[in-house]
């Protein structure tokens, strides 16, 4: 099984002076998801290389098991401080593609021509297609083969707007995912801030944040068994 894995390059939060990029959780928990069954994982960015890493997911109580494995897997490491260029890289060498979050995708994977055709790609080869978090933003623009936007119509999650309130970023971000996804039509569907929420259309898997991250993974893989 070869999985693609979309990472951000965009390290700045908004005009604040502070930094974002992806969130490690939802990273690490889906890479040693698909690791250990025994995926081959390719990373890419739209710029390559070293992909920047959120500070706010590198706090003491951001850390989980897998964040914790990995800072201490220097493989892993690499393959975040190298990714490929997302120009380089084509949906026909892969069986699905998954996109972490982190705050940096609402800069630069919502309005990337690159990312978008390769979603579009995915999706008329009818591979699964996965986002968790804040992710889902890199959907914005992307159509289905009727030129419709791609979530219209379908089941969705997201970041919820009342999840960015709690950290505080509403007024930061170029756009809110739950609301994006709405005006796009998505059938936007959530549970409790913070609790686990993914779901499944076909072959688009979303879900809601960084503790939904682990069953995107596993709803990736079965869908790709």
């Amino acid at each position: 099984m070869n999985v693609l894995f979309v990472l951000t390059s965009h390290d700045k939060l908004g005009d604040t002076g502070k930094k974002t990029g992806f969130w490690i959780e939802e990273f690490a928990a889906p890479y040693y998801t698909l690791l250990d069954k025994g995926a081959n994982i390719t990373v890419a960015t739209p710029k390559g290389g070293k992909a920047p890493i959120d500070p706010s997911s590198d706090t003491e109580d951001a850390q989980t098991e897998d964040t914790r494995r990995f800072k201490q897997d220097e493989k892993a490491q690499q393959v975040i401080n190298n990714t490929k260029k997302l120009s380089e890289v084509s949906a026909d060498d892969f069986d699905a593609v998954f996109y972490p979050g982190g705050h940096g995708p609402l800069w630069d994977l919502a309005e990337d021509k690159t990312s978008i055709e390769l979603i579009e790609t995915f999706n008329e080869q009818e591979k699964p297609i996965a986002f968790v978090c804040h992710a889902p933003a890199a959907l914005k623009h992307v159509k289905d083969a009727q030129g419709e936007p791609l979530v219209k119509g379908k089941k969705v999650a997201g970041f919820t707007n009342s999840e960015e309130e709690a950290v505080q970023l509403t007024d930061v971000v170029p756009f809110l995912v739950e609301d994006m996804l709405k005006r796009n039509g998505g059938n936007y569907t959530k549970a409790a801030d913070w609790n686990v929420h993914v779901v499944q259309d076909g072959n688009l898997i979303t879900g809601q944040n960084p503790a939904s991250s682990n069953k995107v993974a596993e709803m990736l893989y079965a869908a790709v068994k």
